[in-house]
């Protein structure tokens, strides 16, 4: 009786085990569906992007080269264009009322810019390297080319949390640039053409973005391995704006995910 109990154990053990779960589905992938392609200036090697309004946010990296713009969001130009302070290597850009927040690679600060004169306020410490910044309404969310997305209070850039991010179960790293989008956060993965979309409270991924397609619509010339995807912008509902490092195109696409 004790043997055939046990064997009953056994194959009833191995019977659930062997049922797929959810989790263990990978996430599907899926290609954006390009509305417009129009013309971006190639000399911005693209940290962040965000559009407020009528009125869309460019910040470019480069120690010396590194600006924060301004730019119409229906055809691409450059309104205005100043360089960040002390010139550091700028990164992640987010709007946060009448202010925009900017990190910085490895300077150690985040600059707080007025967003209607592009003026710099002042700046904070910031121990962590800046990659991706986002605002999801109530908190800051930054990357740092790892797997761990962090929790920033909007004052000060102070620490209040922190979450590494898997893929089908495992470390996701190369968080870059980020864009908050109702409760989700999304996040180009250098030095590659993917986004994916993160749920910021278990960092698992739940959508993968594949846009490799997506410089041969906008230019047939060869590119340099750097001029990788970089820049995400929410327009409204599914639609996005989407452009990368020196970049000659910036795409308004459809993400169907």
């Amino acid at each position: 009786m004790r043997i055939r109990i046990v064997t009953a154990l056994l194959v009833a053990a191995a019977s659930i085990t062997a049922v797929p779960t959810a989790q263990a589905q990978p996430v599907p992938v899926v290609t954006p569906v390009v509305l417009a392609v129009f013309p971006h200036d190639t000399s911005a090697y693209v940290e962040g992007l965000e559009l407020d309004g009528s009125t869309l946010y460019e910040g470019t990296g480069l120690a010396g080269e590194s600006q924060i713009r301004e730019l119409d969001p229906v055809t691409g130009a450059v309104r205005r264009a100043v360089p960040i302070p002390d010139r550091y290597f700028g990164e992640g850009i987010t709007v946060v009322g009448d202010r925009i927040w900017e990190l910085t690679y490895q300077d150690g600060v985040g600059v707080e810019w007025d967003k209607h004169t592009l003026t710099p306020l002042r700046e904070v410490p910031y121990a962590p390297e800046g990659w991706g910044l986002c605002n999801d309404g109530n908190r800051l969310i930054a990357s740092e080319g790892t797997s761990r997305l962090r929790f920033l209070e909007p004052v000060n850039l102070t620490e209040i949390g922190s979450v590494n991010v898997t893929r089908d179960g495992q470390p996701l790293v190369g968080l870059n640039e980020l864009e908050c989008v109702d409760g989700q956060v999304w996040a180009n993965v250098w030095p590659t053409d993917t986004i994916v979309r993160i749920d910021p409270e278990s960092g698992g991924v739940t959508a993968v973005v594949d846009g490799s397609g997506l410089w041969s619509q906008g230019s047939q010339d060869a590119r340099r391995s750097a001029q990788v995807l970089a820049g995400i912008a929410h327009i409204e509902g599914n639609e996005f704006l989407l452009t990368g490092k020196n970049w000659p195109s910036m795409f308004r696409v459809r993400i169907d995910a």
